[in-house]
């Protein structure tokens, strides 16, 4: 029997023992990429894709390769790229363009590289590709058949342009699939968020006065990891029914500026920007922690903690001091970044394999769909959303019930239910 340590491995081999790792938590995107190998539905198409360079998303991208697609990948986070999982995706022949750490001129640089492929579709985590591509290349917008969308801010982004009437070709949202936001967004962001907070400080929860910043479906799943970790849990909204829904669910609810003055750490997963703010960081104890787990690294000002404070140190991995004026402590996690990537590994692959199951569906379904479809935003296809459902309760060895004829028909009839 060989006997060998990972660390004697190169370091795409240890990425393709991740990438394997990964895949067996994955059994939906399995499928998927076993059904693609025969029927070829991606045969020629070239795709760009700006995504976290994951070992799940490596798992996507080999299912879209055996489905024929031509596939180049960038970074959709400076901090998010696993190395060894981009080093594996380069030995297996398909183009990254990500190193964990990049500047914003190198991450640009990338984007701009993927763009070179002159992609017939596109898939994006925060919609950077798309609004690059339309900035930069617009020239580019006429040959592509459509694209997919995995994050609630690069939708709010996609709508707006469609709004505005600047979106060249059509959007899937695959973040507003139930298969995804129900199950990616609660149960993989609350996870991971806290695995990377704790990663990063080591701290007990138990006790803590959590303030969570958003209470849509991330921060749903945030709130009730915290809560079963043994934190006093704080909701703070600006949307009256997300607060009623925080308040009912057994949350403390309140404006912001007043959590600032009680709590001990602070999450932020609202999709908007400066969420913490030059008033809130006034107001915040000695010793106050912030993270982000929204998409993009503006929903903590960082320049206003900054211009508030007299000095900066990095104490652990991942943990920046700043000593204000006032002679308090604040501590920032992974530069305002993706905290649950930046510090930790991402969402469990069990959930990413609906998530990313939508993904490659939909890029097929859009390769059927060609010249059908005006330049907008849409929702994932019903039929696509359920067979994630069905595939993943399949691969859980979980039966259920199905609606007998006379009950399909009386669901169909507008007549009296008497």
């Amino acid at each position: 029997m060989k006997n060998y340590d990972v660390k004697d491995l190169s370091l795409a081999e240890q990425g393709k023992l991740r990438i394997d790792w990964a895949g067996r938590e994955m059994p939906v995107v399995k499928v998927i990429k076993q059904r693609f190998a025969k029927e070829k539905p991606l045969e020629g198409i070239r795709i760009s894709a700006c995504l976290h360079i994951t070992t799940e998303t490596a798992n996507l991208s080999l299912a879209l390769r055996e489905g024929g697609a031509d596939l180049v990948l960038c970074a959709s986070n400076p901090l998010s790229t696993q190395d060894d999982a981009a080093a594996a995706l380069v030995d297996y022949g398909i183009p990254v363009n990500a190193i964990r750490g990049e500047d914003n001129e190198t991450y640009y640089r990338h984007i701009l590289t993927a763009l070179e492929h002159k992609p017939q579709l596109t898939m994006d985590d925060g919609a950077d590709l798309v609004s690059t591509l339309h900035k930069e290349h617009t020239e580019l917008a006429a040959d592509v058949i459509g694209g997919t969308e995995e994050t609630t801010t690069g939708v709010i982004r996609l709508r707006n342009m469609a709004r505005a009437r600047k979106l060249g070709y059509p959007i899937i949202a695959v973040n507003d699939a139930q298969t995804k936001r129900f199950f990616d967004n609660r149960y993989g962001t609350g996870q991971s968020t806290i695995d990377g907070i704790t990663r990063s400080t080591n701290i007990l929860w138990a006790g803590r006065k959590v303030v969570v910043c958003g209470y849509g479906w991330c921060g749903k799943g945030i709130a009730k990891r915290a809560q079963g970790m043994g934190a006093q849990v704080i909701v703070t909204e600006v949307n009256p029914i997300s607060a009623l829904e925080a308040a009912m669910d057994g949350y403390q609810v309140m404006p912001l500026i007043e959590a600032c003055k009680v709590g001990d750490i602070f999450i932020t997963a609202t999709g908007n920007k400066n969420v913490l703010d030059k008033a809130h960081f006034v107001q915040m104890k000695d010793g106050a922690i912030v993270a982000n787990s929204g998409h993009f690294n503006v929903e903590i000002n960082i320049p206003a903690l900054e211009s508030l404070s007299k000095s900066k140190r990095r104490i652990r991995p991942f943990v920046d001091e700043y000593t204000l004026n006032a002679g308090k402590h604040i501590y920032l996690l992974g530069e305002g970044r993706l905290i649950n990537l930046a510090a930790a590994e991402g969402h469990p692959a069990s959930v990413m394999d609906m998530s990313f199951a939508n993904q490659a569906l939909c890029l097929e379904w859009l390769v059927k769909m060609k010249g059908k479809l005006k330049p907008d935003v849409y929702p994932v296809p019903g039929d696509i959303d359920r067979e994630v459902g069905r595939l993943k309760l399949s691969s859980m060895g979980i039966a259920i019930d199905s609606l007998t004829e006379e009950q399909r028909k009386y669901l169909e009839s507008w007549e009296s239910g008497t």
